[in-house]
């Protein structure tokens, strides 16, 4: 078989290019050992977020009479709510088989390897082996848990996202390593339905990549919330020996042990390159990424590469992004488009951490736009005087904005509490227009509304709230 396009792992980046590719004219097909949708959409972004609506209908039901509501005695059903989590993947799944056939796309089951420039070879589960050609191969094959040497993941006692996804019954008792996102969803959603929780982190606080304002409130939350939190501390090594697990936790005041049922490990993610074939056709690689240009084409013309398995930042709609920009550049190589697309800016891509509070962030935290020399105006809005907020029995959290105080640029935007990950995107679009606080404080933002503490925090900012 002889396509335009082959697109390795069909991940929202690899999806996403394939369906660009051939809205661009390529004859292109994808390959996939497993789901179509990848780790993302079978067994990361979407299956998350439904366990976390599940903790979050339970947790309004065990407040209902905040509200005026009698609920009596409502309960988590650990099962029901996997169950539902499951649904959800598998029709979301289901939407992208829908999508390929709606584009013409060949979609090809097994494992995809690189064989020779212009050809992959794919095993299907069956052992049968089949070689397709392409001019261009995308290579799209995402990542999967880190797995530290004294931390080695089981699948049973010491477990990584995807069975976290899937245990078969609650744990009483979890220890979390790692405070990423990852780390953090999990921690809330598994303390939400009554499984005592300890998260270990190893920097000097939780959700490190976040402003430290967000990282403080976080914790208080999540403490607020019965979690344990270890901060400058790491997992020296685990016994599973016993019927759960112990785990040797090194802190500032020495080492103390830990016991809990299961131990999650969510140190980070490692990109799937191994045994794809790129060492047969001389792809560079380093620090155990694919190198490529601002297009995704790597060293050896035609050979791409796009998502996970790049330096940049792990996250689902960044592949997809990186996926139109390649599609995009091949077809204006190919003058199949006059449209050379426009780079990714790596420093305006939006951030979110779906636990409760939620966290959303964007642009520069304030200690990073103090080191790069800027003098600065900042805003904070608690949502404690959003009539939104106080409407909702959501008061938790605030808006933090970020300007240079010499030409009123937008540095960044940090955020915790209910919603914000749907409020991010004003901050990601003014930053793209180039807007200053002046337009902010200029577009009449509708109330009551939790958006509209961007435009409080923005006045904050420069003296002028009236809300505050």
């Amino acid at each position: 078989m002889k396509y335009d396009v082959i697109v390795i792992g069909s991940g929202p980046g690899g999806y996403v290019g394939a369906i660009r590719s051939s809205q661009l004219g390529f004859k292109t097909a994808i390959i996939e050992k497993e789901s179509l949708g990848g780790i993302c959409l079978n067994w990361g972004c979407i299956p998350t977020k439904a366990l976390l609506k599940s903790a979050q209908v339970f947790d309004y039901a065990k407040h209902a009479a905040n509200y005026g509501v009698s609920v009596e005695n409502p309960k988590a059903d650990f099962q029901a709510i996997v169950k539902r989590s499951r649904g959800v993947a598998g029709d979301m799944s289901k939407g992208v088989q829908f999508l390929m056939k709606k584009n013409k796309i060949d979609v090809v089951m097994g494992y995809g390897k690189i064989k020779a420039k212009g050809q992959v070879e794919v095993t299907a589960s069956d052992g049968k082996v089949q070689v397709l050609e392409a001019s261009h191969i995308i290579v799209a094959t995402g990542g999967r848990a880190r797995s530290l040497p004294n931390l080695p993941i089981d699948g049973k006692k010491v477990i990584g996202y995807r069975e976290a996804l899937v245990l078969p019954e609650q744990p009483k008792s979890m220890i979390v390593v790692g405070s990423g996102a990852i780390g953090i969803e999990f921690a809330y959603f598994y303390n939400s339905i009554g499984t005592k929780v300890t998260v270990v982190e190893f920097m000097p606080r939780i959700v490190p990549v976040e402003d430290e304002d967000i990282s403080k409130e976080l914790e208080k939350s999540f403490k607020k919330q019965g979690i344990q939190i270890m901060t400058n501390a790491s997992v020296e090594k685990v016994d599973t020996t016993g019927n759960g697990v112990k785990a040797t936790v090194k802190t500032a005041n020495g080492e103390q042990i830990l016991e809990a049922d299961i131990v999650l490990s969510a140190v980070g993610v490692v990109a799937n390159i191994e045994n794809i074939g790129l060492e047969t056709v001389g792809v560079k690689t380093e620090k155990g990424r694919i190198v490529t240009d601002a297009y995704g084409q790597t060293n050896i013309p035609g050979i791409y590469a796009i998502g996970d398995v790049l330096p940049t930042q792990a996250l689902a709609h960044v592949a997809s992004k990186e996926a139109i920009v390649c599609a995009e550049n091949i077809a204006f190589n190919e003058k199949k488009s006059s449209h050379k697309p426009e780079p990714i800016d790596y420093g305006n891509i939006p951030g979110c951490t779906y636990c409760m509070p939620e966290i959303a962030s964007v642009g520069m935290t304030e200690k990073a736009a103090r080191e790069a020399g800027y003098e600065l105006k900042i805003g904070k809005f608690p949502f404690v005087a959003s009539g939104k907020a106080a409407a909702g029995g959501n008061k938790e959290g605030f808006v933090k904005v970020i300007y240079d105080a010499k030409y009123g640029e937008w540095l960044g935007t940090h955020m915790i509490g209910v919603g914000v990950t749907d409020m991010i995107a004003e901050t990601v679009l003014g930053r793209k227009l180039e807007t200053t606080y002046k337009e902010v404080l200029n577009a009449v933002h509708p109330h009551p509304t939790m958006s509209e503490a961007i435009k409080e925090a923005t006045a904050m900012a420069y003296g002028e709230a009236t809300d505050i």
